[in-house]
């Protein structure tokens, strides 16, 4: 495990890799990526999501989850589940029985 001070040191180190960040403000639904060994999903604090600045440079690598209007937001591990399920499916759950 590694650990970062800033996600545009995650970027440093991995400049290849394929970012995916999540939000409800997002307009691309998480089942409309086709994911890809290697891919990051980066998922904010449950109370605040991730910072505006960061999504807003990185707008075209925002995904959401679906959901009623009148709900605000899912809780975090749900909401990782629910996507990081979707990217193992699609990528045959590699390491997975």
């Amino acid at each position: 495990m590694h650990y970062y001070d800033a996600f545009e040191e995650v970027e440093a180190a991995y400049p290849n890799a394929r970012f995916f960040l999540t939000s409800t403000h997002a307009t691309r639904s998480y089942a409309d990526v086709r994911y890809q060994d290697g891919d990051f999903i980066v998922f904010g604090k449950e109370t605040a999501g991730l910072g505006k600045a960061l999504l807003s440079r990185r707008e075209k690598d925002t995904i959401r989850i679906p959901m009623r209007p009148e709900q605000r937001s899912l809780n975090l591990s749900n909401s990782a589940a629910i996507v990081l399920y979707e990217a193992l499916r699609q990528t045959g759950f590699p390491g997975l029985r």
